[in-house]
Order: C-alpha cells, then sequence, then structure tokens
C-alpha cells in the first residue's frame, strides 16, 4: 500500500497527508481556518499556502474571526506588504468579510460546523477512488455548499474551492484505495 501520489516525498506535504487531510474535522474555529487558506489557495498549488500556514496563522490573529472581522484597511495594507503571505488584495478583503459572515451566522444560532456538515448529514462520504484521475475536483455536494455559503456573505467559496474544502476537512474521504489512510479514516 502507498499514499496519494500528490503530496510527494516534500515531509511538509506527508506530514500534511499522513495527519491532517481527509481526517473529519468539527472544530469551528478549525473549519474557519480551512475556509480561510483554501480561498487563499485559489488558483495556487496547495502547497504554496501550507509553507505559508504558520505566517497565516500569526498574521491573522491565529484565524480568530471576532479580530478579523475589524481588521481595517491599514492592517489590510501591513498584511499586503507582508512576503510571508499570498499579497493578494481580493482574497485578504474576503478573509475579512468571511470573518464578518462567520460571526453573522453565529449570531444567528448556527455554527459553521452544523452548516457544512449538514451537507453530508453529518457523516463523511467514502469514495473509493483507484487513480487521482477518477477525483473529481467539483460535485453537486459542494456546488450546494458553495450556493449556501454565498447567500449567507462568505467569498472565495466557489465549488472547486469547497469541494477542496470538503477533502481537507474530511467531509469526503478522497484518498486513494491503495493509500492506507484511507482504511484507517473508512473504519472510523
Amino acid at each position: 500500500m502507498e499514499r496519494c501520489p500528490w503530496c510527494g516525498t516534500d515531509p511538509l506535504y506527508v506530514a500534511y497527508h499522513d495527519q491532517e487531510w481527509g481526517v473529519p474535522e468539527h472544530d469551528d474555529r478549525r473549519l474557519f481556518e480551512f475556509l480561510l487558506l483554501e480561498g487563499a489557495q485559489a488558483g495556487l498549488s496547495w502547497i504554496t499556502v501550507l509553507r505559508k500556514r504558520e505566517n497565516y496563522r500569526r498574521a491573522l490573529d491565529d484565524f480568530d474571526p471576532e479580530k478579523i472581522a475589524r481588521y481595517d484597511d491599514r492592517k489590510l495594507e501591513q498584511l499586503l506588504q507582508d512576503a510571508g503571505l499570498i499579497r493578494n488584495r481580493l482574497k485578504m478583503k474576503a478573509a475579512v468579510s468571511n470573518a464578518q459572515a462567520y460571526l453573522d451566522l453565529r449570531e444567528a444560532g448556527q455554527t459553521l460546523d452544523a452548516l457544512l456538515w449538514g451537507f453530508v448529514d453529518g457523516t463523511p462520504r467514502v469514495n473509493r477512488h483507484r487513480s487521482l484521475s477518477d477525483v473529481p475536483a467539483v460535485t453537486p455536494t459542494a456546488e450546494a455548499m458553495s450556493r449556501e455559503l454565498k447567500k449567507k456573505g462568505f467569498r472565495f467559496v466557489g465549488p472547486t474551492i469547497m469541494y477542496a474544502f470538503m477533502q481537507a476537512a474530511g467531509l469526503v474521504n478522497d484518498h486513494l484505495i491503495s493509500c492506507p489512510r484511507h482504511r484507517q479514516l473508512a473504519d472510523g
């Protein structure tokens, strides 16, 4: 049995694959972190974001939505000068508006966990892909999730981003069946 080939041999990527990717996540703050990082990744490789994740944690107050929601233009300019981050104005503004949408959701009595996991009835979907070419980039569930998040004010949550989010946060098990992690996660 061999791990999914997408992680290659980079130690950071291998550790992410072996310890995080596809593990069901229910903590709202961690789900929020994944949501922002997946949005930052749009158009780039995940390893780029993974290498910058600690910088994001530092710069974005450990993904504290209450603090991020209050970022003003001065703070955004400061973030855009930080070489440890992906310096894209639209993505940075989206982080702020996503924090505000997160707080609105919470104020309405809903959790990010309940909202997102509701799309899979609270249980990870276990796929049985044999090769990377079998793994879809988008699914109807990701499309529905994207539409709902956009209605709630979230940005950089397109269907492709949301499917990558679903994979990362364990809403789907897309480890290849030849990967030991597929069985480990499928067996709970």
